[in-house]
């Protein structure tokens, strides 16, 4: 189990992390989800051991990862900006990591080889960007970790790649009973997959919880009446979005949703629709409730602006 408590992260002129608190479980895939600059890769490379935090404290399985070998030889992380010595193919890595890991298992990894098509002898340098983050990939899964840390793993890959790539994450979850964290721009790279998601924005966790629940504990209702109505009309019904235009009404409900369609039939609208929220749509609302106003399908946009 990781233990995160009151974890803040300086740099010379900003905080990067400011009194992140979280627990992730054990045999747990935790997504995380944050704007450029919202402090996801710094997250990560505090948890490695990579930071020094400068306040709080990290735990995993009780003991701090910082200056702690033994901790460290038990997590494998694959940062967003990949890194492999100079020259070296697939078979010099390998050795370097059998080196590093005692568990690496050589014959795991040459099979993910073999089953991706990656050339072994060839340099990496001569590699695509997602043939190097396949590499990285499966030499971090065959370490068999108890921790994988991955900051933007599906960068760079194909959808098929992604998808096998996912499900490689969740056997090792599921068989061996990992954790894994994994970072991205895009909840529509993590929403089948994980089981908690968090959203990091200017360094605070501002929203956690797991995918069950953010699925089922809000629903969209459109609804419209002949007479002029407002906000007020639905007092009792714990609303977090309103919008109207004209006579028709959105609105984001939390609460049980027979009781409260039941409630709003008994109103006799001309027009009420309930309809499932997408995730995007979940955390962008939560994020209007706490006075954030970026929005979660923009995240993405900015990635690609960043990378023209």
């Amino acid at each position: 189990m990781i233990k995160i408590q009151n974890l803040t992260k300086r740099f010379q002129d900003f905080t990067a992390l400011q009194n992140v608190t979280c627990t992730i479980g054990t045999g747990c895939i935790y997504g995380m989800v944050g704007s450029n600059g919202a402090g996801k890769s710094t997250f990560l490379r505090t948890l490695t051991g990579v930071y020094q935090p400068d306040g709080g404290e990290v735990l995993i399985d009780g003991q701090p990862v910082w200056d702690n070998p033994a901790v460290k030889r038990r997590i494998a992380y694959v940062p967003d900006e990949l890194y492999f010595l100079s020259g070296a193919s697939l078979k010099r890595m390998a050795r370097m990591y059998r080196a590093l890991y005692p568990d690496f298992d050589a014959d795991h990894f040459w099979k993910l080889c073999d089953k991706l098509q990656l050339p072994k002898n060839k340099s990496l340098g001569q590699f695509s960007k997602g043939m190097r983050r396949q590499a990285a990939t499966i030499l971090a899964l065959a370490t068999h970790p108890d921790y994988l840390f991955f900051d933007e793993t599906f960068d760079g890959l194909d959808p098929v790649m992604r998808n096998y790539v996912k499900s490689l994450i969740c056997e090792e979850v599921l068989d061996r009973g990992a954790s894994a964290i994994i970072t991205s721009h895009s909840l529509r790279e993590l929403e089948d997959v994980c089981d908690q998601l968090a959203l990091l924005h200017k360094g605070g966790l501002v929203l956690e919880s797991d995918i069950e629940h953010l699925k089922t504990s809000q629903f969209k209702i459109q609804i419209a009446f002949h007479e002029e109505y407002d906000r007020s009309k639905f007092e009792g019904i714990q609303i977090s979005h309103f919008e109207k235009s004209g006579s028709v009404c959105n609105m984001i409900v939390s609460g049980d949703r027979e009781k409260i369609v039941q409630k709003l039939q008994e109103m006799q609208p001309i027009l009420l629709d309930v309809l499932p929220l997408t995730l995007e749509e979940v955390f962008t609302y939560e994020m209007e409730t706490l006075g954030y106003t970026f929005h979660i399908d923009e995240l993405q946009e900015e990635k690609n602006h960043a990378g023209a």
